[in-house]
């Protein structure tokens, strides 16, 4: 089985975009009886010759965070925001490369509702602030089930709809400048954060743009060990002042395939009821169990946001 996660934070971690990470979403996937349940893992490519860290200004990590501010749009419009919508497609893997519309949804101070339109049916993922469910029709289940342990930790890892980086200290987080390191051909500083709860993860920004070029997702189980997770951000555009990467591509270190989410809409200060949060309500039952088959591989959603949603994917049961 695997799992959903924003990302995403995005997360959107989605992922990524705006710094949040939507928690896990579970997929139940039938295995498609013409691909090998257990496929031969890619062989391990030769270490890649050593590349001298690149020159960059020398700057403070204040000082990086600040700019980061500053090109994604200042902090004076991002405390404006109050909600937003993002809706686009990501992949949820398998031989056909399936592409699955969303929409996901964020209010302050730290809502959240992600739907996915699978086979004809609303997978949700709902997070009032402080306690969350996943309802999963695709899974014969018609009631919505709380947030595991785990699927809560991610979200509240989440740092809110601005982001990791804006707003750091007053989030209770503390940042250090670890160096500088190529990242796609762009010469980036490697940032750690250190969230109020001691949680650190590590944040890529460019140094010509200073916005996020990657950010470190949480480990991911596959193929029975726990891998590294990178989200990498690009396509940056503004919408009414603010940059949002319309583009993540998550990556789950060791294997070689990499799953993009991207972004067709983005909505920002719609009028949000509270109720829209709240817990889903039951769905009647099916007269006849529904289970799809997407292939040998699931995949999830990690919106581990600051700008965009990430994919994993991990080996069906």
């Amino acid at each position: 089985m695997s799992k959903f996660s924003l990302a995403c934070g995005l997360t959107l971690g989605l992922a990524v975009l705006l710094g949040n990470a939507p928690p896990a979403f579970a997929m139940k996937v039938v295995r498609d009886p013409t691909v090998s349940r257990f496929p031969t893992p890619p062989k391990a490519a030769p270490p890649a010759p050593a590349v001298p860290p690149p020159v960059l200004p020398k700057l403070t990590a204040a000082q990086i965070a600040d700019k980061n501010a500053a090109a994604r749009g200042g902090l004076a419009k991002w405390h404006a925001l109050q909600s937003m919508t993002l809706s686009g497609k990501v992949e949820a893997g398998g031989k056909m490369d399936t592409m699955l519309p969303y929409t996901l949804q964020l209010k302050r101070p730290n809502k959240q509702r992600l739907a996915i339109e699978f086979a004809g049916q609303t997978a949700l993922q709902v997070f009032d602030g402080e306690h969350g469910w996943n309802l999963r029709p695709y899974l014969n289940r018609t009631d919505a089930q709380p947030f595991s342990r785990e699927e809560l930790q991610k979200t509240l890892d989440g740092q809110g709809m601005d982001g990791p980086l804006i707003d750091y200290a007053a989030k209770g987080s503390k940042i250090e400048l670890e160096g500088t390191e190529m990242v796609e051909g762009k010469a980036t500083y490697r940032l750690k954060l250190t969230n109020k709860l001691g949680h650190a993860n590590h944040i890529w920004v460019d140094g010509t743009t200073f916005l996020e070029a990657k950010m470190e997702g949480h480990p991911h189980r596959f193929d029975g060990k726990m891998r590294p997770v990178e989200t990498y951000l690009s396509d940056y555009r503004e919408i009414d002042g603010v940059m949002i990467p319309y583009l993540a591509e998550t990556r789950v270190l060791g294997w070689k395939a990499a799953h993009k989410m991207t972004i067709e809409k983005v909505a920002l200060n719609v009028k949000f009821d509270d109720g829209l949060f709240a817990k889903p309500a039951s769905l009647p039952a099916a007269s006849h169990p529904r289970v799809f088959a997407v292939g040998a591989t699931a995949s999830t959603i990690n919106a581990d946001a600051s700008g965009g949603a990430a994919a994993e994917t991990q080996k069906s049961n």
